[in-house]
Formats: structure tokens, C-alpha cells, sequence
């Protein structure tokens, strides 16, 4: 008889080692996510928490001032607040965006704009939404704390400059980093940062704008301060005295008027820069804040270009300031003789062509000689003067008195002008100079151009007997530059007669005569277009000609130069 027998123990053995595989299995991943959460995420995790809690604010520091030289105040800060959002929970952000933009009274396309803009940055930092608070913005964040805790407000030092445009190109305005600029700054200069972008604010920007602080505040849930743990206090950005007379600076500007042009005073003894000023010119408080694209937009495409700082920018044609370089190259260089006379009858025909002197018909200069050359200007006498000593001599005595290249004044964008020369036009395009060139380059038109600052500082230097300073803006500067070329003193006694008589004897200059002051100069006038092509076009405001004056004071050693180009 045999018995089958069933092993009924079997199937709940397998079941059980079925479950202990999957119970350590579960308790090994438990143990790994506990693994990654204390030790491999754990410092994300701390700064989570500590979010929480704790804020770490900005402490922006206020920018350095700027003075006069009597220390008068040109350029301050007064006090505001950014509104701020606060961007760790992306969720909640795009909850409460539509509430925030019409509470601040943002468009929400600009609000996501902004955000889309800042998705590189890290999440915890919070980025500007609105750049200036209104109280209405104030009372709005304040009152919805509780269901909107998104909003933070920033202590921020604005910008405040002289109404109106006053000195705006030389002071130069603020704005936020550039993408560029934060690459170029070695870790120093980080996004939302406020810094110089033109003119002295962009040239001293490490000067001027000092080290941030900042603190650190308990927060509740809904983002209310319960207390401080610490506070680092910011270090305000260093104070410059500069060079500018407000009252010169003042005259200056009133002066120009809604005149397109430029008016730069130098002080030649030292280069210190007394006014500068140039028309039309935006006001930098405009920019102290955020300017917008469409407004940007506007002010590049003005045709009166106003961002363009003519006193270091206009390259222009001297017209007749020219003369005096070629008059001293004359003397220098004895070529033609002192004792040349030239007769003028209004014009001269040179290679065949025809060049009018700015005088012709019944009052036509006649016989002319060097000194009554300069008091009226004559053009025919300079065509002659230039064909004698030919293109590259009067390049070397330009390029000697500062022309064709910067005057390093501490101011960027500054243009160098243009000297032209046989191997400058070889180089160029590839041809020889012609000799009919030189007769437009002796009298200051053709190919060379020049700034009001450059003309400036070249009138500044011949009367100082060939010394030429470095023009700059601050006060008490260090190592200043100088360049020196010798000028015979009886040049310098002949070329420094004839400008006085050009203010003092009936010359071009004599409506600016000033009683009891030594005043002296050259006027100049710079056509555009020539005169053919003007009797065919006729009257238009842009071919109008660019009219100069470079004036000092006293007649030797002055003590004062001043350029106007209108």
C-alpha cells in the first residue's frame, strides 16, 4: 500500500523569500535616498530650508559724487526703491505673475519678458521688475505680503544730474552691466549691477562706485522680517573733483543754445579742461532709471545725432583755423619767404582748375602778405603758400601740433581725427597724392578733419611756444602728458600778432573784440559742399557750412583757449 503524500510547506517558503527580496530591496532604497539626502544634496537642501527662514538682502552702495573745481556740486544721488522678485518657486511665480503686473501697473508681456531674459541666472536670485517704486507700488507690496510674499523692495541711490542736459556728454550717464562688460570685469561686476556706460561715469567707473553690502533677516512664511542676524555695511564709492567751472560750464551752455555744436575751454598752461559742452545732448537723468528700447531707438535715429559728443567726436573739416599750421610751417620752414606776397582777385587757377578764395569780386583781397593773410583770411595767398611746401610738410607740422591722432584727454570714444599725407593716401587707396589736393588742405578743407578739442589744444600750444598739454578732466591730476615741438620765438611772436589782429585790427574776429582783455584767435569756416555744387542745390539746412572759432587769452602764455564750432 503506498501513500502519496503532499508537501504543503513548499509555495509559502517561495512566497516568503519573495517578500524578504522586495523588503530589502525597499529598505536598500530607502537607505540610498537617505544616503542622497544627508550627504550627496544635503547643502541644497540646507539652502532650501534655510530660504525659509532666512534672506540675504543687497546693500546697494551709493556712487561717489561729482564736484566743480571750487567743489561745488555737479553730479549726486538721492534715495529709492527697485521692486524686486523673488523667483525660488517657479510655480508660485507664474500663479501670481498676472496679479503683480497689474498691481504695479507692469504690462504681464514685459513681466514674462524680463523673466525670460533672466532664466540663466540662478533661481535664488532675485531680479528688478520695476527699477523706480511709486508709493503706490509701495502700499501695494506692503498690503498683500500675506498671499503675494513674492515682493521685496531694495534700498537703491539714483543718479542725479544737472537738468537739461547740463555737461551730459563730458559726466556721461549710468546704466545696468552689459553682458560684455560682466565678462570683461573678472568676476567684480555681476547681473543688475549699476555702471558707468559713457563719459566720465564709464571712464572712473571703479572709482565711483564703491563695494556693496549686505544683510541677512529672519523671514516667516509669508516673507515679513522677525529679525536681523547680520548686517555688512556697503563702502560709497569715491567723490572726484573735476576740472569744470560751473560758471564757465554755465556760459557755455547758454551760449550754444539749441544750436548744434560744441564749446570746449582749456586751460593751456596745465590742459585742465574748463568747460565742455555739446549740443543737442540728452539728459542722463532720463537714463538714471531704465531707458527703454523704443526710446533708445529714438535717440539713435535722431538726425541731430545726441549722443554724439561733438567736442571729442565731430570730425569736421577746420576750414581756416587751419592757416595758422600752415603760416608757422611757412615761417619755420622759410617756404615761400616771409616777404611773400600773393595777389588775390578773388580767386586762383591752380592744375588747370579754379579755386575760389571766400572773398571775390569788387572786394577781393588784392596784394596780400603773411599778416594780412591771417586778419582776413585770405584763401588764394594759402593755396599759394600750400603748392610751395607741398602735402607732406604741412602733415608734419600738423601732426606735430596734435592733429591726426587722440589728445588722450580721460574721456572714452574719443576720435582722432585725420591728417592726410602722400603715404597716408598710398596706404588708403593705393595712389599718389596730387598736387591739386594740397591747394584744399592749406586751407583747412579736403581731406583733413579735426576735432574742437583737438583745434583747442593746437591754438593753446602754438601761443605757449610749442607746448602742447594733455587735456583732462580731474582736478590735481598726477603724470599728466605733455608734447613738445619747438617753435622759433619769432614765429610764435609773428603767428600770435596776426591773431590778435584778427580780434583787435579789423580782421575776421573783430566782433568778438573784448575791452581791456588780450584777446586773440582765428575764425574758420568749413564748407560741406562745394561751391558749384552749392548754386546748384541751394539753401538746406544740412549742407549748411560748419562755421569754427578758436580764441585765447591773453595774447602770449594764455591763460584760457577756448573752441566753438556751430
Amino acid at each position: 500500500m503506498s501513500y502519496w503524500f503532499r508537501n504543503d510547506n513548499r509555495l509559502p517558503q517561495t512566497r516568503l523569500a519573495v517578500v524578504s527580496y522586495i523588503t530589502v530591496g525597499m529598505i536598500a532604497l530607502l537607505l540610498l535616498g537617505f544616503w542622497k539626502l544627508e550627504v550627496v544634496d544635503s547643502e541644497k537642501y540646507l539652502q532650501l530650508a534655510e530660504r525659509n527662514r532666512i534672506r540675504t538682502m543687497q546693500i546697494i552702495a551709493p556712487r561717489g559724487r561729482m564736484l566743480d573745481r571750487d567743489g561745488r556740486v555737479l553730479v549726486d544721488n538721492y534715495p529709492s526703491f527697485s521692486v524686486l522678485l523673488l523667483r525660488d518657486d517657479a510655480a508660485l511665480v507664474e500663479k501670481h505673475l498676472p496679479a503683480i503686473a497689474e498691481g504695479l501697473g507692469i504690462p504681464l508681456e514685459d513681466l514674462r519678458e524680463q523673466l525670460s531674459t533672466s532664466k540663466n541666472l540662478s533661481k535664488f536670485q532675485p531680479i528688478v521688475i520695476k527699477p523706480e517704486a511709486s508709493k503706490a507700488d509701495v502700499a501695494f507690496i506692503e498690503s498683500h505680503r500675506a498671499d503675494i510674499p513674492l515682493l521685496e523692495m531694495l534700498l537703491v541711490h539714483r543718479r542725479r544730474y544737472p537738468p537739461g542736459g547740463f555737461m551730459s556728454h563730458a559726466s556721461g550717464y549710468v546704466g545696468e552691466v552689459s553682458e560684455q562688460q560682466i565678462e570683461a570685469s573678472n568676476g567684480r561686476l555681476h547681473a543688475g549691477d549699476i555702471v558707468g556706460k559713457s563719459g566720465l561715469e564709464r571712464q572712473y567707473n571703479d572709482i565711483l562706485m564703491g563695494t556693496d553690502g549686505m544683510r541677512r533677516v529672519i523671514v516667516n512664511s509669508v516673507g515679513k522680517e522677525l529679525g536681523h542676524l547680520l548686517q555688512q555695511e556697503p563702502i560709497p564709492g569715491q567723490q572726484i573733483q573735476l576740472t569744470i567751472d560751473y560758471d564757465l560750464q554755465q556760459a557755455a551752455e547758454q551760449a550754444l543754445a539749441a544750436r548744434p555744436g560744441a564749446v570746449v575751454a582749456l586751460d593751456p598752461r596745465s590742459g585742465e579742461v574748463l568747460a565742455m559742452t555739446s549740443h543737442p545732448a540728452p539728459d542722463p537723468n532720463d537714463f538714471a532709471i531704465r531707458v527703454s528700447a523704443d526710446e533708445w531707438k529714438k535717440l539713435n535715429e535722431d538726425p541731430q545725432h545726441p549722443l554724439l559728443d561733438r567736442a571729442i567726436q565731430a570730425q569736421l573739416a577746420p576750414g581756416s583755423v587751419f592757416k595758422i599750421v600752415t603760416a608757422t610751417a611757412m615761417l619755420e620752414d622759410k617756404v615761400p619767404p616771409e616777404s611773400f606776397t600773393a595777389f588775390c582777385p578773388g580767386y586762383g587757377t591752380f592744375y588747370g582748375r579754379q579755386f575760389k578764395c571766400w572773398v571775390y569780386g569788387k572786394k577781393a583781397h588784392g596784394v596780400v602778405n603773411l599778416h594780412k593773410a591771417i586778419l582776413e583770411s585770405c584763401d588764394v595767398f594759402f593755396y599759394n603758400v600750400g603748392i610751395r611746401l607741398g602735402i607732406d610738410r604741412l602733415s608734419y607740422y600738423a601732426t606735430k601740433f596734435g592733429l591726426g591722432h587722440k589728445t588722450g584727454i580721460d574721456l572714452p570714444s574719443e576720435e582722432p581725427g585725420l591728417m592726410p599725407s602722400a603715404e597716408w593716401v598710398e596706404r588708403v587707396f593705393h595712389r599718389k597724392w596730387y598736387a591739386g589736393e594740397t591747394v584744399s588742405v592749406a586751407t583747412g578743407q579736403g581731406a583733413v578733419i579735426t576735432t574742437p578739442l583737438q583745434l583747442a589744444r593746437m591754438i593753446g600750444g602754438i601761443a605757449m611756444g610749442g607746448i602742447f598739454k594733455q587735456p583732462h578732466l580731474i582736478k590735481n591730476a598726477q603724470n599728466v602728458g605733455e608734447e613738445r615741438f619747438e617753435i622759433s620765438e619769432p614765429t610764435v611772436e609773428k603767428i600770435t600778432n596776426a591773431m590778435y589782429g584778427v580780434v583787435n585790427e579789423g580782421g575776421t574776429g573783430a566782433s568778438l573784440k573784448l575791452a581791456g582783455i588780450e584777446f586773440s584767435g582765428k575764425s574758420g569756416t568749413a564748407q560741406v559742399i562745394g561751391y558749384a555744387t552749392r548754386e546748384r542745390v541751394g539753401k538746406q539746412r544740412r549742407f549748411e557750412d560748419n562755421a569754427w572759432f578758436v580764441g585765447y587769452a591773453p595774447r602770449r602764455n594764455p591763460e584760457i583757449v577756448v573752441a566753438v564750432l556751430v
